[in-house]
């Protein structure tokens, strides 16, 4: 698929279907999100993958209330077979950067105008997004419900030092060619025109790149 195919097939799939997901595509998402931009070139991230019945289970588990009796969106969730959760380190940023290449003397945190291994991780995610896309999958990016954090610990083993920036589900598209998305999807809610958040040389100023 071309890229510019890719930028504008991507969406947000909350339904899936149960059929399972190549691991050839799964192990190539992974690849490629170690492509990332990552500060100093830190590469604190790690990738908790979960692609067997009973470890996707055990998630929705630890962050449902009852996926026994699961609603609309949860069905749809649960089906996906593959759930990724991107993490990342400060510590492994902290670290970098007080190696003598980046003259930093101390791991001080307030040094980062932004967390920056948030950030790289959370680019990491939407190249396994893209990926998926690529390969003709369906996916998604949530978040680990903060109340849940403990519990996503606790079952799979996250050390301290890692922190789960978000969950990516994978899967094959739903078979009903009807569904158009979430109330929120593009596909029910107008797409921002260009012009209307692009702002050049000065904010307010919305001149055409041919201007």
């Amino acid at each position: 698929m071309e890229f510019q195919d890719v930028v504008r097939r991507r969406r947000m799939v909350r339904n899936y279907a149960t059929d399972p997901v190549d691991p050839a595509i799964v192990d190539r998402a992974l690849r490629n999100a170690t492509r990332a931009p990552n500060a100093g070139f830190s590469q604190g991230w790690a990738f908790l993958v979960l692609d067997t019945p009973a470890d996707v289970r055990a998630f929705w588990e630890a962050t449902a209330d009852d996926i026994d009796h699961p609603d609309e969106w949860l069905s749809g969730m649960m089906r996906a077979p593959v759930v990724i959760l991107p993490c990342s380190s400060k510590a492994a940023y902290l670290q970098r950067y007080a190696e003598p290449d980046k003259g930093w003397t101390d791991r001080d945190e307030a040094r980062w105008p932004k967390p920056f291994w948030d950030m790289d991780t959370a680019m990491a995610a939407l190249l396994i997004l893209q990926t998926a896309t690529d390969a003709g999958l369906a996916s998604c990016f949530i978040g680990v419900p903060p109340e849940r954090d403990a519990a996503v610990r606790e079952a799979f083993g996250i050390p301290d030092d890692f922190d789960p920036v978000g969950v990516v589900t994978i899967g094959h598209h739903p078979p009903d060619p009807a569904d158009q998305g979430a109330a929120g999807s593009p596909a029910r809610r107008r797409r921002k025109p260009v012009e209307d958040v692009v702002h050049r040389g000065r904010w307010g100023h919305q001149a055409s790149p041919s201007a």
